[in-house]
This record gives structure tokens, sequence and C-alpha cells, in this order.
């Protein structure tokens, strides 16, 4: 197909697929003539996936390029590549709270305590330490004593992803499908938790409420 085609079936504007392509987040198209170039499917499914880890996931350019370059990975495991992926999404951290140094202590014992193969100057756990240095300083330290039950339900979220890629993922695509999964799972993950505290709180609060204002009643 010719760039006006992926286009239209992408919904992606050329101008922006040129762009793409410039930046290295997409492959150029093989050349059939001197001014034009022909697109496959790889193109569809590649392009697909970019817009989704921006749109959805959030992700800068130069953050989508990381994410796929560790996707385009063949020479690694899936658990080196999901590493170097997850470095690449998790956004570094703006500054140091007050008591940052205490947190990150929480934050080491935590993983200790749980048995997390989890490297202590990984992104994510300074992220971690980051946020509960600033519930402190707000003053709700006490947040924390919710750690194990958060970590629970964090190991039963994992354990989920990674079967659900082994029963669906073809051997060359679990790399895509665990580093996809874990960018737009997050996304699934942060609104599912604003739909349980909805439900949470109108079950403790509002015992008569039988569903959310707008929605359907629920039995």
């Amino acid at each position: 197909m010719r760039i006006g085609e992926l286009s239209r079936e992408t919904g992606v504007a050329v101008p922006t697929i040129k762009y793409y392509v410039r930046e290295g987040l997409l492959p150029a198209g093989r050349l059939t003539s001197p001014n034009q170039a022909g697109y496959d499917d790889s193109h569809v499914r590649r392009l697909r996936l970019i817009r989704g880890l921006m749109d959805v996931g959030g992700l800068s350019v130069s953050a989508v390029r990381e994410v796929l370059a560790a996707v385009d990975s063949s020479d690694e495991s899936v658990h080196k590549v999901l590493g170097a992926a997850q470095f690449a999404i998790t956004p570094p951290s703006t500054g140091e709270p007050e008591g940052l140094e205490e947190a990150r202590r929480a934050v080491a014992e935590l993983v200790r305590r749980r048995g997390w193969h989890a490297e202590p100057d990984h992104p994510s756990a300074e992220a971690m330490a980051v946020a509960l240095a600033t519930f402190r300083r707000v003053g709700h330290g006490a947040f924390e004593e919710v750690l194990d039950d958060y970590a629970e339900a964090c190991e039963r979220i994992a354990a989920a992803d990674l079967a659900y890629v082994g029963r669906h993922a073809e051997v060359d695509g679990i790399v895509e499908s665990v580093v996809v999964g874990t960018v737009l799972g997050d996304a699934v993950l942060a609104a599912m938790r604003r739909l349980a505290h909805v439900d949470a709180s109108a079950r403790q609060y509002d015992e008569g409420a039988r569903g959310v204002s707008g929605g359907a009643d629920t039995p």
C-alpha cells in the first residue's frame, strides 16, 4: 500500500507518518520507484502500537523510541527487555522531597519483606519512594499501613499479566505483549482502581446506593 492508504487504514495523518519515519519510530517503506514507497501490514501494526503508547500510555516520542528499541531487541531475555522498557517508561523523579531517604528504606524493606527480585535502584522503586515521602510531607504517612495490601494485589496482577501473555502471544510476540501490556495495562489499572473506589465508597458510606449517578442499577 502507499502512504495515503496507510494513513486511511490507521487514521494517522501522512505528515505524522513521515515524522515517525524520520524519528526512527516507524521503518521506512520499501521503495517502489524514486518517489514512491510501499508499506505493508507490519507498518499498520507498528503505527497502531505507536499511537497506543502515546495516546493511552501517555509516552513521549523519546520514550516510545526506547520502548520500541526494547521490543525489537532479539538478543536479550524477555526479563531483561521488560526491564529496559520499564526504565524507559518510568518518569524520572523531579525532585527530592523531605524524608526521601527514609522513604527509600521503607521501599527497600517492602521489597525484602515480599521477597521480590527487584534492584533497589530500579526507577519504579525510586518513584514509589518519592510518592511515600510526599505522603508523609502532606500528613498522610499512615498510608504505609496498606503497602502490603497493595503489594499482594500487585503480585496477583503481575501474575495475571504474564499468564495472559503466555496464553495469547506467539513466541516472537511475547516481548511486545509484555511491554505493551505494561504501558497500557497501567492505564486500565488506574481506571479500574477508580471504579472500585466508587463501588467501595457506595458500599461503605452510602448503604442504600444501588449504582453510581448516571449508571444503571445493579442487582
